[in-house]
């Protein structure tokens, strides 16, 4: 079975196989067999992506605004019809559970509807000229041709994330998301459909750096970046970029502070950090990295979180029973087993986890994991592990734990939770990131701006500012 065959690349306007019909096999988490097959793109592939992508251009940015909405209003319509079997495309590629897989497609039509919206709101202005009879205009013009990449961990929301903006601005895009997802991908590329777009405004290419990142860094027609992956590959796509003078927006990655002061609600804040901690295996950017609880609180909350994460049903994503799937292949698996053991070697106590399940003898699966008495300089806390593994320590007074919160390079999320209103206006006020959740973990709306700040990346993704990535700005200066 090739669950890839009725799709492929998708180059103006069609599907198709890679020039060469060289294909790589995709491997379940779960089963560790092949699920299918997908297209590798050749160098041709790619600069034929790029040509055609450079015609949908010049159609869809004369498209009007109002009739580019209806179209992006026909592809939310699409996606909405087609949940069952994006939901589990997800699951058999990542194996998350299928309850969080839908919820991801969900946030994608979301996305979509929002976008066709702000389609309509993309106001230029007047300003007062000091000319006699003059004025100055401010007009907002889509960007070019966008490339896209996106990573495996969401792959059908990080692709709305960006080439619904994309498509409202404007512009035409060239996705290339992670060869460890190229279904969900196509799924959505093919829901695209649906708005009648101008062939060539959505390109799909999948493979290897050699073939995909390079020509498209190269290439001086694409005018515009957007990655969601690591902070190493940003660091190179941003070095990268400079000959060609890209604008760029990156999702890095991110080690975020949850700080949990002795006056929170204990049962409320256990039952959302949990669920949070372990959702899609550990593997999310914005989860809980590093875990600071008051002296007072700390005994009572080690316990209940290790007790409810002992609680969670592992399996195959696919199964609705189950509540966390397995790590995205063996890698990273190993990558957490040196973690662990690690992290007990230099003394810090393993409350429960650590190992791989014993009725899970195949899968890339591992218990979920509990570190107490951890130290802020150990791996575990100090780097983004991408994995189920919560770490815990101490903490004693609010200067000290906001200083600590701030020691690390990155700045995408944090996390407060306390019933003292003056805590929440200091911590939003105080913690270096991009975005700050007070008794809550839901930082992820198509109407808010998503992003970080330092190493965890620039620009925004969602909201009134999202959009702005997609376009440049004129000025005219008009004397009539």
């Amino acid at each position: 079975m090739n669950i890839y065959k009725k799709f492929g690349l998708f180059i103006d306007g069609k599907w198709r196989p890679a020039g060469d019909l060289e294909t790589s096999p995709v491997i379940s988490p779960v089963t560790e067999t092949t699920v299918g097959n997908a297209p590798v793109s050749t160098i041709a592939d790619t600069e034929a992506a790029i040509v055609s992508a450079e015609r949908g251009f010049s159609a869809w940015r004369s498209t009007p605004a109002f009739k580019r909405a209806d179209a992006l209003h026909k592809i939310t319509d699409e996606l909405t019809s087609r949940y069952d079997e994006a939901a589990k495309m997800i699951s058999i590629e990542t194996g998350k559970p299928i309850a969080q897989s839908g919820r991801e497609w969900g946030l994608v039509v979301d996305q979509f509807r929002w976008h066709a919206e702000e389609a309509r709101r993309i106001y230029g202005r007047i300003i007062e000229s000091r000319i006699p009879g003059g004025r100055f205009e401010v007009h907002h013009e889509p960007i070019g041709v966008v490339a896209a990449f996106t990573a495996w961990n969401f792959p059908a929301l990080l692709i709305a994330r960006k080439v619904a903006p994309a498509l409202a601005a404007g512009c035409s895009v060239v996705l290339r998301p992670s060869s460890k997802t190229p279904g969900v991908a196509m799924i959505l590329v093919d829901c695209l459909r649906a708005g009648n777009l101008p062939n060539g405004t959505i390109n799909l290419v999948i493979g290897p750096i050699a073939n995909t990142y390079i020509p498209i860094m190269a290439s001086k027609s694409v005018r515009k970046l957007s990655l969601t992956g690591s902070t190493r590959v940003g660091q190179k796509m941003i070095r990268d970029s400079a000959d060609t003078i890209k604008k760029i927006t990156m999702e890095l990655g991110g080690n975020a502070p949850m700080i949990v002061f002795d006056d929170a609600n204990l049962e409320a804040t256990l039952e959302a950090a949990v669920a949070t901690k372990f959702a899609n295996c550990g593997q999310v950017c914005v989860t809980l990295d590093r875990i600071f609880v008051h002296e007072n609180l700390y005994s009572a909350f080690v316990k209940g979180f290790a007790a409810r994460a002992k609680e969670l049903i592992l399996g195959d994503g696919l199964d609705p029973k189950v509540q966390m799937g397995p790590l995205i292949d063996a890698r990273s698996l190993k990558a957490a087993e040196s973690v662990i053991s690690e992290t007990i070697a230099n003394g810090a106590t393993l409350v429960t986890g650590g190992q791989r399940p014993a009725h899970l003898n195949t899968g890339h699966f591992l218990q979920p994991t509990v570190f107490s008495d951890v130290s802020d300089t150990s791996r575990v806390f100090s780097e983004e592990n991408f994995a189920p593994i919560a770490a815990i320590t101490k903490f004693s007074e609010d200067d000290d734990v906001f200083s600590r919160a701030n020691a690390s390079d990155m700045g995408l999320s944090a996390y407060v939770f306390t019933s003292s209103s003056a805590r929440a206006k200091r911590a939003i006020a105080e913690l270096n990131t991009g975005m700050v959740g007070i008794n809550s973990f839901a930082l992820a709306a198509s109407e808010a701006p998503f992003g970080g700040t330092n190493f965890s990346g620039y620009g925004r993704e969602g909201g009134l500012e999202g959009i702005k990535d997609y376009l440049n700005t004129k000025l005219a200066q008009v004397v009539l």
